[in-house]
C-alpha cells in the first residue's frame, strides 16, 4: 500500500481529553450546585492521589484478612496437635494397664501352676485305680500290690492340742434314796431312756483382775485419734480461705473461739441426773432484768438441749413473765391448780403453757386485777409436784420480796439460783444483801453454788462503777459471775427473740447456760 494512503496518527486535541476525563470523573467529584461558583473542581493529582489511597486501604484489608486466616490455621493445628498428644497418652496409658493385668495373670497362673505341680506329680506317679485300666482282672491283681508299696507315706505330725488346764472336779452326787412307793424302773427303760450330759462346770471362777494402769485399752482407740483427717471445715476467716484455695486438701482447724463455744454447748447439754432441776431466778431490787434473764436463759437451754424446759412466773403479784412471748392460752398457773387432778399426760398440761419459737415453755401468773388471793408457797409446791413429772428444768422467776411465803417454797424445792443485779451501787448492795440473807438462813449451800448475773452492761459507759471490783467480790462468794452487755431488743421490754439479740448477747447467755448446766450433774456439791 502506498504511504499516503496509509492511515496517519493525529495527536489528539486538549478538548477532546478534557471532555473524556470530565466522563470518567466520580460522582462524588463533581461539585455541588449551592457551592458551584465558590469551590474549583478537583484536579487530575487529587484524582490519582484518591484512588492511590483507595488501593493501599483495599491491600491492607487484604493483608489483614490473610493474617487472621494464618492465624486461626495455626490456632487449628495447635489443638489438633493437642488432640493427637492427648489421644497418644490414653493409647499409652490403655496398653501400660493390658500389660499389667497380662503380668497379673501370668503371676497368678504361674502361682496356680506350682500349688498343683505337688498333687499332679503325685497322681502321675501312681498306677491307675480302675480295674477298667487293666485288660484282664489277673493284671490287676498283680499290679495292686506293688501300687500299694509304691504309694507315699506321709510322716505323722502332732496334732495340735490346747494347753492342758486343771479344771475343777464336781462334788460327787449320791443319788436320791428310793422311795418305798417309788416302782424302779427295768433295765430295758433304762436302756431306753436318753442319756443327758452333765451340766457345763465353771472354769472362770475367779474374779476378773483390775486393768493394768498405762497400758492401751478398748477406750483409746476413739474416732478422734484414729481418723486422721477428721476435722470439721472452718466457717470463716483465713482458715475458710486456705480451706477453699486447697480444694479441702488443707485443713487449718477451727478457731479457738469455734471450740470454745462448743465446749460450752457441751456444758450446756449436761444431762440432769436426778430427772428434774429447779432453778430460781431472784432479785432483791425491781428493774434490774430479772425476768428478762429468765426469758433469755430458759430460751438459750431450750434451744442447745432435746429436752423439755418451762419457766414459771411465781410472782405473787402480777408478774411480767408472759409479756415476754406471744400467749398461745389464757389459762394461768391458777387455773393448772385449780386442775392438777386431771391432769395425767403432757398433752393436758400443755392447756395451760405456752411455747416461744425456741420451745420454751412458759406457765404465766394471774393477770386478772379481781384476783384477791396471792400465789403462796403451797401453790408453788403444787405446781412443782405437777411439772416434775413432764419436763427436765424448770425455771422460777421469783418476786422481789424475800419473807413472802411464795419466796420460802421456792427456796426449799431450788436446786440451784441465779441472782440478778445491775452494775450500780444500789444495784450490787441488794444482790450482795441477798446472799447475806441466804446465809443467815440456812442457804449457804444455795449461795455457794449460785451464778450472779450484771445485767445492761455498757462497754464504753460513763458510770465511775468499776465492773471488776463488783465481779471479784461476787466471784469470791458465789460460783460464777456472768456479764450481760446492754441490748437494743432487751431494752424495747416485749418479746424476746433470740435472732434479734447481738452476737455478744447470745454469746453470754451460752456462758449463763453453761455455767447452769455444770449444776446440773452436781459438780458444785
Amino acid at each position: 500500500m502506498p504511504r499516503n494512503e496509509r492511515p496517519q496518527w493525529t495527536e489528539p486535541s486538549t478538548q477532546e481529553v478534557r471532555l473524556s476525563w470530565a466522563e470518567e470523573r466520580p460522582s462524588w467529584a463533581e461539585p455541588s450546585r449551592e457551592g458551584a461558583l465558590d469551590e474549583d473542581p478537583p484536579t487530575r493529582e487529587d484524582v490519582t492521589i484518591d484512588v492511590t489511597t483507595k488501593e493501599v486501604r483495599a491491600l491492607n484489608e487484604d493483608r489483614a484478612f490473610n493474617e487472621e486466616l494464618i492465624l486461626q490455621d495455626e490456632r487449628t493445628r495447635q489443638e489438633e496437635r493437642t488432640r493427637q498428644e492427648e489421644r497418644t497418652l490414653q493409647d499409652e496409658r490403655a496398653l501400660q494397664n493390658e500389660r499389667a493385668r497380662q503380668e497379673e495373670r501370668a503371676l497368678q497362673n504361674e502361682r496356680a501352676r506350682q500349688e498343683e505341680r505337688p498333687f499332679r506329680a503325685f497322681r502321675d506317679d501312681q498306677p491307675p485305680r480302675s480295674r477298667h485300666a487293666f485288660k484282664d482282672e489277673q493284671s490287676f491283681e498283680q499290679a495292686e500290690p506293688a501300687r500299694r508299696e509304691e504309694q507315699p507315706r506321709w510322716t505323722e505330725q502332732q496334732e495340735w492340742r490346747p494347753a492342758e488346764r486343771e479344771i475343777p472336779q464336781p462334788p460327787p452326787q449320791q443319788p436320791p434314796p428310793p422311795q418305798p412307793h417309788q416302782q424302779q424302773p427295768s433295765p430295758q427303760q433304762q436302756q431306753a431312756q436318753p442319756r443327758r450330759r452333765p451340766a457345763p462346770v465353771p472354769v472362770f471362777t475367779a474374779p476378773p483382775r483390775p486393768p493394768v494402769t498405762g497400758r492401751p485399752t478398748a477406750d483409746s482407740l476413739d474416732p478422734e485419734s484414729l481418723l486422721r483427717g477428721r476435722r470439721n471445715a472452718p466457717s470463716k476467716g483465713w482458715r475458710r480461705l486456705v480451706y477453699k484455695a486447697s480444694g479441702g486438701w488443707i485443713k487449718p482447724g477451727e478457731p479457738p473461739e469455734v471450740r470454745r463455744r462448743r465446749e460450752l454447748v457441751a456444758r450446756a447439754r449436761t444431762p440432769v441426773t436426778t430427772g428434774h432441776h429447779r432453778v430460781a431466778v431472784l432479785s432483791l431490787k425491781g428493774g434490774v432484768g430479772k425476768t428478762t434473764t429468765t426469758v433469755g436463759l430458759g430460751a438459750t437451754l431450750a434451744q442447745m438441749r432435746g429436752d423439755r424446759v418451762i419457766a414459771v412466773d411465781a410472782n405473787p403479784d402480777r408478774g411480767t413473765l408472759s409479756d415476754k412471748l406471744v400467749l398461745e392460752t389464757s389459762a394461768t398457773v391458777r387455773d393448772l391448780l385449780n386442775e392438777r387432778d386431771q391432769v395425767k399426760r403432757y398433752v393436758d398440761i400443755r392447756a395451760f403453757t405456752s411455747q416461744a419459737p425456741s420451745r420454751l415453755e412458759v406457765l404465766a401468773s394471774d393477770r386478772d386485777p379481781s384476783v384477791s388471793e396471792a400465789f403462796s408457797g403451797g401453790d408453788y409446791q403444787a405446781v412443782s409436784q405437777v411439772l416434775e413429772n413432764f419436763y427436765s428444768l424448770c425455771l422460777t422467776d421469783c418476786g422481789t420480796g424475800l419473807l413472802h411465803s411464795a419466796m420460802g417454797g421456792v427456796l426449799g424445792l431450788a436446786d440451784q439460783i441465779v441472782l440478778v443485779s445491775s452494775p450500780s451501787v444500789d444495784g450490787a448492795r441488794a444482790a450482795s444483801a441477798t446472799l447475806d440473807w441466804l446465809e443467815a438462813h440456812h442457804y449457804a449451800d444455795l449461795v455457794k453454788n449460785a451464778t450472779v448475773v450484771l445485767c445492761s452492761v455498757r462497754p464504753r459507759s460513763k458510770s465511775a462503777v468499776d465492773i471488776r471490783k463488783l465481779e471479784a467480790h461476787f466471784a469470791a462468794r458465789c460460783r460464777a459471775v456472768i456479764q450481760v452487755p446492754y441490748d437494743p431488743h432487751l431494752e424495747e421490754g416485749a418479746e424476746i427473740d433470740l435472732d434479734r439479740l447481738q452476737e455478744t448477747t447470745r454469746e453470754a447467755y451460752l456462758q449463763l447456760a453453761a455455767c447452769v448446766g455444770d449444776g446440773f450433774a452436781g459438780m458444785g456439791e
